[in-house]
C-alpha cells in the first residue's frame, strides 16, 4: 500500500482491517489525507473481501492504468513477456525489472492479466513504479520496439549467446516465452538475436521469472560497470 501511495496510484477506495492499527496508522493517514475513502471493516467482512486465507491488513481497489507502447519511446531496457501464463512469475518478472532499472514490461496478448491480484501480491508493489503495457500479438509488439531503436534479444534455452558476451549496455528488449514452451516460432523473424543462459547442470531450464531476473541483472552490471 505505502508504494502505491509512493507511486501516486490512483486509489479509490481503502478498507482497513481490525489490525491495520498496529502498524498501518500512517498509511492511513496518508490515504485519508489524499482524499481517499477509507472503511474499517470488522474481521468477518474484511475476510469475505479477501482472495487470500491470510490477508494483508489493507485493501485497497486502484484505478487501472492503459499505457500503449507509444509510452516506452526512449526507454533503452524493456522485458517483453509472450504468452506469460503463471501469475505468479509474472509479479516477480515486474519486481525484477524494476529493481534492474528496466524502462517498461509489455505483456503480450495471451499473456496473464497484469492486475490479477497474485501478480499484483508477487511483485510486492513494483507494479506501481514501472510502466507496464498489455496487449497486442506479439510479432506487431516486436516490430515496433524495433523501430523504437531497440534490439530485440530472445531468451531460448539453447543457441543463443550467453549473456555476458553481449553487449546489453546497450537499448535492448528482452523477449521471454511461455513457462512450458518457450518463445513460439512465429516470433523468431522478430528477433535480432538471441540469449541462452549456460546452465552446467542438469536441468534442462530455469523459472521463467528466475531467468528473467538472471538478464536483467546482467543488464545492469554491465551498465554499472561499463562493461559490454
Amino acid at each position: 500500500m505505502r508504494a502505491a501511495l509512493d507511486a501516486g496510484a490512483e486509489l479509490e477506495v481503502l478498507y482497513a482491517s481490525p489490525e491495520a492499527d498496529n502498524g498501518c496508522a500512517d498509511v492511513i493517514r496518508r490515504a485519508e489525507v489524499a482524499g481517499v475513502p477509507v472503511h474499517r471493516l470488522d474481521a468477518k467482512a474484511f475476510e469475505r473481501i479477501s482472495d487470500v486465507v491470510t490477508p494483508q491488513p489493507l485493501l485497497a481497489v486502484a484505478r487501472r492504468r492503459d499505457l500503449s507502447l507509444s509510452s516506452l519511446a526512449g526507454a533503452d531496457l524493456v522485458v517483453v513477456g509472450v504468452d506469460v501464463r503463471d501469475p505468479g512469475n509474472a509479479g516477480t518478472l515486474i519486481r525484477s525489472a524494476e529493481a534492474a532499472g528496466a524502462g517498461g514490461i509489455v505483456f503480450c496478448r495471451g499473456s496473464v492479466d497484469a492486475t490479477n491480484p497474485k501478480t499484483v501480491r508477487a511483485s510486492a508493489g513494483a507494479i506501481f513504479h514501472v510502466p507496464v503495457v498489455e496487449g497486442g500479438d506479439s510479432e506487431e509488439v516486436l516490430a515496433v520496439l524495433g523501430g523504437q531503436g531497440l534490439t530485440r534479444l530472445g531468451a531460448l534455452p539453447r543457441g543463443g549467446t550467453a549473456p555476458a558476451d553481449l553487449d546489453l549496455t546497450r537499448p535492448v528488449a528482452l523477449v521471454l516465452g511461455n513457462e512450458a514452451w518457450g518463445l513460439p516460432d512465429r516470433v523468431l523473424p522478430y528477433l535480432d538475436e538471441s540469449v541462452t543462459i549456460p546452465m552446467p547442470g542438469r536441468a534442462e531450464s530455469i523459472n521463467l521469472a528466475m531467468a528473467a531476473s538472471v538478464l536483467l541483472y546482467e543488464a545492469c552490471r554491465q551498465r554499472q560497470s561499463g562493461l559490454s
